[in-house]
């Protein structure tokens, strides 16, 4: 059975057991936010800015000691989460 990269990524995080992500879709990472939609072993939280899912992710990670995750875009959006 042929899958995409965004199915594998989808797939990985489930069986590392992500239980949260946090992002700000773009143009680059829609595929992967399709593929979001389409599971419910997960929660995605909409943030409002690129920083604040970064944010988000790190406070989460180091207040329930589990893997925090931000799904950001390439370009502006990456660097933006980085800055």
């Amino acid at each position: 059975m042929k899958m995409t990269g965004a199915k594998i990524v989808i797939e990985s995080m489930i069986k590392e057991g992500v239980e949260v992500v946090f992002g700000y879709p773009g143009g680059a990472i829609m595929n992967v936010y399709d593929e979001i939609y389409k599971q419910n072993s997960f929660q995605h939280i909409l943030t409002r800015h690129e920083q604040a899912a970064v944010h988000a992710a790190d406070g989460y990670a180091r207040a329930t000691g589990k893997v925090g995750v931000a799904f950001l875009t390439s370009g502006p959006g990456f660097t933006n989460g980085v800055t």
